[in-house]
């Protein structure tokens, strides 16, 4: 847990203020609020610091709320994937680019096509519904962080992601998605000056 840092942000008065969010109709809605009033006071990269590894970090894990903060490499994107359930984003430093993909109505196999895009600039907030497959693209040169806030036990529920060449749906293959965090920071090391 983070003490409470100097920027004034208390993890632990956060996570109390997002449990608290959970009784609300609909849950995110409420959670995007106390996420976007943390965003506008400006405390959390003074306390969660620079971004400058590829990671994702456990700040909270429950069953019914999870909070991360995820850090994207220069460059990195992540493959589509959904949640099945809610989530809230928001972005304390750099750029998290969206693109929003649909079930092809008819295909068998799970074959998605693009629906939508959200590019995600500091101090925005994007709530995502229980069905929502996204990919993620980090387009700048330098790392970006990001609170990431699910409705539920983020590290239990079953998911898909899309093979990023063919769109074809499979198993979530979470060792692979940490592999793809290391492989991001090994090419951010050998690219920096």
């Amino acid at each position: 847990m983070l003490p409470i840092a100097r920027s004034g942000f208390d993890l632990d008065r956060f996570i109390a203020d997002c449990r608290a969010a959970l009784p609300e109709d609909p849950p995110q809605n409420a959670v995007r609020e106390v996420l976007a009033r943390v965003l506008a006071g400006g405390g959390l990269k003074g306390a969660l610091g620079e971004p400058g590894r590829a990671q994702i970090e456990k700040l909270h894990h429950g069953p019914d709320l999870t909070i991360l903060n995820v850090t994207w490499a220069p460059g990195m994107t992540v493959m589509p994937h959904d949640h099945r359930m809610w989530a809230v984003i928001g972005i304390y430093g750099g750029r998290e680019d969206n693109i929003f993909w649909r079930r092809i109505r008819g295909e068998a196999d799970g074959l998605i096509e693009a629906a939508g895009a959200r590019a995600l600039s500091e101090g925005d907030c994007c709530t995502l519904g229980h069905g929502i497959i996204h990919s993620v693209i980090n387009p700048i040169p330098r790392f970006t962080g990001a609170l990431h806030i699910y409705g539920g036990d983020f590290f239990a529920q079953e998911r898909s992601e899309w093979d990023p060449e063919t769109l074809l749906e499979k198993p979530y293959n979470s060792a692979k998605t940490l592999r793809m965090f290391e492989e991001a920071n090994r090419r951010a090391l050998s690219a920096a000056p």
